[in-house]
């Protein structure tokens, strides 16, 4: 048995000493063990081998999501966001290496911000309003009160940003539909059909710590529909 398997079916409680006072101490600092390596033991979510599709069309958002703490929801058929803060909703599902990704997206804001994040650590949030620091990489679509849209690698700010546009405006209460192929390292960005923004990772995030899908929002009220991963061959 490896050492990683007999820590994961270590019962402290199996450990006998004739000093009660030590054993007790034993079995606390075995037990506070365990907690420590229960992620460790934990099995990983499933990786996405096949098409992965959601509609939203039922009641509340389900146990395929984690929620880091924004309340989303689910609202006539959409999965629907205001205010999250830098607070994602992460997909409990292991994105594939290569992918396309489809799915609508709307903003009923004139600020657009409309928000997603690709190969993140699927835990990750903003505690207090403060400096969030992504962990994969995030595509936004008239971020900064509808000035920019970027592709951006483990952050949003200066160096982070590897592809803007800022002719393109979000149009309140539009329908986007948007297509993210990443092959080899080059993320393609498409919306509506026609190319919008592209960039090749010379290194590719992957692995873990950068293998999860989510969506996120800061302030403006937005949703997305009809989302679609499967793995691009």
């Amino acid at each position: 048995m490896s050492r990683s398997a007999l820590l994961c079916t270590w019962d402290p409680g199996r450990v006998p000493h004739p000093r009660e006072g030590l054993r007790r101490a034993k079995l606390a600092f075995a037990h506070a063990a365990v907690l420590l390596l229960g992620i460790a033991c934990k099995p990983k979510d499933p990786a996405i081998t096949e098409p992965f599709v959601d509609d939203f069309e039922r009641g509340d958002v389900g146990p395929s999501w984690y929620d880091t703490g924004a309340g989303y929801k689910v609202s006539g058929g959409k999965l629907a966001i205001s205010k999250a803060y830098n607070h994602p909703l992460w997909l409990r599902k292991r994105l594939p290496p290569d992918l396309v990704l489809d799915v609508d997206v709307m903003s009923m804001s004139t600020d657009g911000d409309i928000k997603v994040e690709l190969y993140g650590d699927g835990r990750s949030f903003d505690p207090d309003k403060g400096n969030y620091d992504p962990t994969g990489y995030v595509l936004f679509f008239g971020g900064h009160q509808n000035t920019e849209s970027v592709i951006s690698r483990l952050g949003e700010h200066g160096d982070a940003v590897k592809a803007r546009n800022t002719d393109v405006r979000v149009t309140p209460g539009r329908v986007y539909h948007w297509t993210i192929t990443r092959k080899d390292g080059k993320i393609d960005w498409v919306i509506d059909g026609k190319p919008f923004l592209s960039w090749t990772d010379a290194a590719p995030l992957g692995g873990s710590g950068h293998e999860y899908f989510g969506v996120n929002d800061w302030e403006t009220e937005v949703s997305f529909d009809n989302l679609r991963i499967h793995p691009a061959h």
